[in-house]
């Protein structure tokens, strides 16, 4: 009987211990997501050829903590400007002049050579030249003329960005950094 008894308590100690560590991993792993790094899919077109898609990537929403985001980085942006979160590159940061000549965009008097840009960038709906404000970015899809971003929806404050788009990781095809 005894034999029996401690068995059972053995038995109920593993159980318990089981418990604790798989709870411990499910609350590090969502702390890990929620904090330090996530996933992002790319809904739309706006960022084509860069991303398309159904592309899924690997947002760094820790970078941000220690830096301020720079010049041609790639943001997730999650906050009042917009409805949906959005994926965009960033061209100015603040104290930067930018315009819009001729379907090219001018950086603080230079035009910008943007590869990675497809289409004309007109106006929308902003006036220029614009100077960007203290804790705002202007951001920009790199599909120009089928993009929601800074033209249509303002700049974008310091606290609505969400994270640092790092890491493509499907399609398997086009894993890599971004």
């Amino acid at each position: 009987m005894d034999d029996q008894l401690t068995g059972n308590r053995k038995l109920l100690r593993e159980l318990r211990e089981w418990l604790i560590s798989i709870t411990a991993a499910i609350i590090i792993a969502l702390l890990f997501q929620y904090y330090v790094y996530a996933q992002a899919e790319v809904h739309n077109i706006s960022m084509q050829k860069t991303l398309v898609e159904g592309q899924r990537l690997i947002e760094n929403k820790w970078s941000y903590r220690f830096k301020s985001p720079e010049r041609g980085d790639i943001v997730i942006i999650h906050g009042p400007e917009s409805s949906l979160r959005l994926v965009k590159r960033v061209i100015g940061v603040p104290g930067d002049v930018i315009d819009v000549r001729d379907g090219m965009v001018v950086l603080n008097g230079q035009q910008l050579t943007e590869n990675y840009a497809v289409g004309m960038t007109e106006p929308g709906g902003m006036k220029f030249p614009y100077t960007v404000a203290r804790k705002e970015l202007f951001v920009l899809g790199d599909n120009r003329e089928h993009s929601v971003d800074s033209r249509s929806i303002g700049p974008i404050a310091f606290s609505s960005i969400e994270g640092k788009a790092v890491y493509r990781i499907w399609p398997l095809n086009k894993i890599g950094l971004l």
